[in-house]
């Protein structure tokens, strides 16, 4: 599932396939079918960036959801490999929560919680998923609890 610089080699982009779906429309002469794509997108440097692509063919559809995906990427708060801060957020049906870990922990997460740790460069993070499993909102909220995420000098106060 995991595709490295998937059209640009130069890029320092890492890309990864979330979900591919094969959808279909009735209209008046049949059935139209098309793909959609949930794509991540991230440096391994604290950005991260979440697409959805539709096309006729996957290839295309993979095309724009990184295109898209890379357009809202986001820079978040991390730690010595961890998030600063135990944080939540809920979207639609799903409520994630997410913990630091201590060093050596590892990702302790499923569903869409893990590919997009990975892909921002967490080391240790302890998460929990409740409600749906749907990967696009389950990727969707994990993002929203990543943006909350503030620095640990913020908390303090000490921060320009």
């Amino acid at each position: 599932m995991m595709r490295k610089n998937f059209e640009n080699e130069k890029s320092s982009f890492r890309e990864e396939l979330l979900q591919i779906k094969r959808v279909s429309k009735k209209t008046k002469g049949g059935n139209s079918i098309s793909f959609t794509a949930l794509m991540i997108v991230g440096d391994s440097n604290m950005g991260v960036g979440i697409g959805k692509g539709r096309a006729l063919d996957v290839k295309s559809a993979i095309k724009k959801a990184v295109v898209i995906a890379r357009k809202n990427i986001v820079k978040i708060e991390l730690t010595e490999g961890t998030i600063p801060h135990e944080v939540s957020a809920k979207f639609k049906s799903v409520k994630v929560l997410l913990r630091p870990a201590p060093k050596g922990a590892g990702i302790i997460a499923g569903g869409a919680v893990r590919p997009i740790a990975e892909i921002v460069g967490i080391k240790n993070l302890s998460a929990k998923i409740i409600g749906s499993s749907n990967k696009e909102v389950c990727a969707n909220a994990t993002l929203m609890a990543l943006k909350k995420l503030v620095s640990v000098d913020k908390l303090k106060g000490k921060a320009k």
